[in-house]
């Protein structure tokens, strides 16, 4: 078979420590790799490459098995992009995968127990990165949720707990608020979780739910959410679980995966010997499995069980009442050296198999392409006038075939019937009716002829006669 090859990266802070005690267990385990070695993270930036990588890194990444990336660090202000949403979502990595298990009485948990694994959308959400400072007072930021987007990660929990033999897929989504874009990834878990009768299906509202996940996580099984509640609650789930220290995580696309710790590159702690290597070093048996090194994996984990069993800690877990030695990075990798061949006595001992295969191409749900109906346009302006100097000024520019029908502020109705005691920013959104884009045109004209700062727009649309925007009174 040959060695297979992987990507490595050492990261930044404590990721050269922790990263040189993964790959001597991976060696001494017998995992037969052949590491190539790249550099990414806070130096890169640094170097002016405002995304952290270098492009011909790209090629190392694409022509290798898998990426096992330690933390980085990036650097403040300068606009530097998140690496980690760079790969992801450049490399088409949609599904991050994060196993919260509890391990206790060995490490302190709330909840002896806990195995629950977050199911995370990678690619979509608030984490396009896509804002804009509108005016002095005011930034927007763009949350994007796509059919497509959806359809792929929410296939893939369900197909994870077949495979996996889970029993349960739990939906988190703020629907109640965010009716459209968290309304349709809760529309496409109801559709595809009715392909999967024999999995239990459940949708709460993201903020009971949380609250739910944090005292009886016993109640879930597999969780699938939008991106940035699932970055949040994974780490959440991970620490109630005993410590995000101890966490990996998985990044699977159709084309590539990486794998990596879920916790920060720590700097503070760098260079002193201190960093728990446990989260890479669990990413990395989660490598394994996905590479087809099955027996690799399982020999590291359950050595790395029982190395936490005997009390062999590193000092973020240690505790005097079940510790029975501190030490440090390089130690903590010799005691699960020491320990390969060994099973746990307490805790539960794994065994892998072949790497379960996910389809990355789901089934698609036809989407009628009917024609949509153009019904007006949402202009935003930039104004400190009240609302009531602002509705004279454009009424003043307003061609007489268009219609003002209402004002909004920080999403608020001011205008008509507005309250005297609503707080209002410097971002007004001004609604029109409007037929054709030609008289949006025509009204944007005259807008800006009356020194009216437009700032951007938003065409509002019917579909099949059911409003596709907010406040629909229109």
């Amino acid at each position: 078979m040959g060695k297979i090859p992987i990507t490595v990266a050492e990261g930044d802070g404590i990721g050269p420590e922790i990263m040189a005690a993964t790959l001597h267990i991976l060696k001494e385990a017998g995992a037969d790799l052949e590491i190539h070695q790249v550099e990414i993270g806070e130096k890169v930036y640094l170097r002016g490459q405002k995304g952290g990588i270098e492009p011909s890194t790209w090629d190392t990444i694409r022509n290798t098995k898998a990426f096992l990336k330690a933390p980085i660090t990036t650097p403040q202000g300068g606009g530097f992009k998140s690496l980690n949403v760079t790969v992801r979502t450049t490399l088409g990595l949609y599904a991050n995968i994060r196993p919260c298990v509890a391990y206790n009485p060995f490490v302190k948990s709330k909840h002896p127990g806990m195995d629950v694994v977050i199911i995370r959308e990678n690619e979509e959400d608030l984490y396009t990165g896509i804002e804009y400072r509108q005016s002095p007072e005011t930034v927007h930021a763009l949350k994007i949720i796509t059919r497509p987007g959806s359809e792929r990660i929410v296939r893939y929990a369900f197909e994870y707990a077949r495979a996996h033999q889970r029993k349960k897929v739990t939906c988190f989504t703020k629907d109640n608020i965010l009716k459209m874009s968290d309304g349709l990834f809760h529309k496409v878990f109801d559709e595809i979780g009715a392909e999967y009768p024999d999995i239990e299906k459940e949708h709460w509202i993201v903020d009971i739910g949380a609250a739910k996940l944090a005292d009886t996580p016993s109640a879930f099984d597999v969780v699938v959410l939008p991106n940035l509640y699932g970055d949040i609650l994974s780490d959440v789930a991970a620490q109630i679980a005993g410590s995000v220290g101890l966490a990996g995580s998985a990044n699977i696309g159709q084309f590539g995966a990486m794998f990596e710790a879920i916790h920060g590159s720590a700097p503070r702690r760098a260079g002193q010997n201190l960093a728990n290597p446990s989260g890479l070093l669990l990413a990395a048996v989660m490598m394994l499995v996905h590479v087809g090194l099955p027996e690799q994996a399982s020999l590291i984990h359950n050595a790395w069980l029982r190395t936490v069993e005997d009390g062999i800690h590193t000092y973020d877990i240690y505790t005097e009442s079940v510790s029975k030695a501190k030490v440090g990075t390089k130690e903590f990798a010799d005691a699960v050296i020491t320990r390969l061949g060994q099973k746990p006595q307490q805790l539960k001992s794994v065994h892998y198999g072949a790497a379960k295969q996910i389809s990355h191409s789901p089934k698609k749900f036809a989407v009628k392409r009917n024609p949509k109906e153009l019904v007006g346009v949402d202009v935003y302006v930039d104004s400190i006038e009240t609302v009531d100097e602002l509705k004279q000024k454009i009424a003043e520019a307003l061609p007489a075939d268009i219609q003002l029908t209402s004002i909004f502020n920080r999403g608020v109705k001011v205008w008509p019937e507005g309250l005297a005691e609503t707080s209002c920013g410097d971002v007004w959104r001004c609604r029109f009716t409007a037929k054709t884009p030609e008289q949006i045109v025509k009204l944007l004209g005259r807008l800006v002829e009356g020194n009216i700062d437009v700032l951007h727009t938003e065409n509002l649309y019917k579909f099949d006669g059911v409003p596709g925007y907010p406040n629909a009174e229109i």
